[in-house]
């Protein structure tokens, strides 16, 4: 048998949303469990998951071994902890507004897309939600949004310039 392995110890967790679900059958109502969950190192690391069970013990569980499939690495700064350019994600009806912040701003951002932007390390950041405000496609739109961020050097290396030009033009 091979041994269990346990959450890595770096990784801090989130509960977004517990909701109860109910399924009429013949004999009555029938109850489950689904929960969200965030988990990241604040070092740059961070994943969602979602899980699903009759207790919410076993639905957390669950979703912690969701999040640890679903990690992505936000591409922060050195110097301000920041993302490097503007973006917006979508995901279905919800878009997120991602715009980076100097030094000192903090995170201004709301709901699920604070919790999963600390947990990722970010420090200085701006966040505006438009459309749907479901927390699950919230967390996704940030994800999309992060995933097609570039860093200075892919931008410079894409246009064959240097990262001083780019920075300064």
């Amino acid at each position: 048998m091979r041994p269990r392995k346990e959450f890595s110890t770096d990784l801090v967790f989130e509960i977004i949303k517990i909701k109860k679900v109910t399924k009429v059958v013949k004999g009555g109502r029938r109850y489950r469990f689904s929960v969200i969950v965030v988990g990241g190192d604040k070092k740059g690391r961070v994943g969602y998951g979602t899980g699903k069970a009759f207790e919410v013990p076993d639905a957390i569980k669950k979703a912690k071994k969701e999040v640890l499939k679903n990690m992505i690495r936000v591409p922060l700064t050195k110097e301000t902890q920041t993302i490097a350019h503007e973006i917006i994600g979508h995901k279905g009806a919800s878009q997120v507004l991602l715009k980076p912040a100097t030094e000192g701003t903090g995170i201004v951002a709301g709901g699920s897309i604070r919790i999963f932007l600390e947990l990722g390390g970010v420090r200085n950041i701006y966040s505006k939600s438009f459309g749907a405000r479901s927390e699950l496609n919230m967390i996704l739109a940030t994800i999309d949004g992060i995933k097609n961020l570039r860093t200075k050097q892919q931008i410079s290396k894409s246009r064959d310039k240097k990262v001083a030009e780019i920075m300064f033009n």
